[in-house]
């Protein structure tokens, strides 16, 4: 079972990618990313909830629950769900929020208890919440405390790279098909290594 998180401008602009999740045998269930990461700091519960619902499903397969999420979804998979072991078997982070963390880098990362993929866009200024430095001083961090952790950057790279439309069907102006191509691959990988479909 995977859960993709949805970034701020919710679940419409991943419903194609939790469908090629789908097509490759995964059960995949849909959150909107503002229910996982939130002001009030509910996010934990709300996922644990949500991987409880899932789990009950009679398409779902029993067992841990691989995490993926975009933009805010993204901060809000790192966050609640990398520390949730018992639960997560990995966590994969486009372009992820890191905003609130980004002076505490170093205690953010030792929260990790899975391996973790993060793919960011060097150019990736949105709202200053999602910038490369970040995803650099978390990788220096997990490697200072021995975390399983890979950042993948891509040069050319915007907000929402994969993103072919936005989440009212209009085109989105960001979109680089190799890059998607490249991310989608290395999600595939990371989930044939830590989350194999039975």
């Amino acid at each position: 079972m995977i859960i993709v998180i949805s970034g701020q401008s919710g679940p419409n602009s991943y419903q194609s990618y939790a469908a090629a999740l789908a097509k490759l045998g995964y059960y995949v269930v849909l959150l909107t990313g503002k229910d996982i990461l939130n002001p009030e700091l509910t996010g934990e519960a709300n996922l644990k909830k949500a991987i409880d619902r899932a789990q009950r499903s009679p398409h779902a397969v029993r067992g841990k629950t691989a995490v993926i999420g975009f933009s805010l979804g993204g901060g809000g998979a790192l966050y609640n769900a990398a520390p949730l072991s018992e639960l997560v078997s990995v966590v994969v982070a486009y372009y992820p929020y890191t905003k609130t963390w980004a002076n505490k880098m170093g205690w953010f990362v030792k929260r990790f208890q899975v391996p973790v993929l993060v793919l960011a866009a060097q150019l990736d200024r949105y709202m200053d919440c999602c910038v490369v430095e970040s995803m650099q001083a978390m990788e220096a961090a997990a490697k200072q405390n021995g975390k399983q952790f890979e950042l993948v950057v891509y040069p050319e790279a915007n907000h929402g790279f994969n993103l072919q439309t936005g989440a009212k069907g209009e085109p989105a102006g960001t979109y680089r098909r190799e890059d998607d191509r490249d991310a989608w691959h290395r999600t595939v990988e990371m989930l044939k290594r830590h989350h194999p479909l039975l």
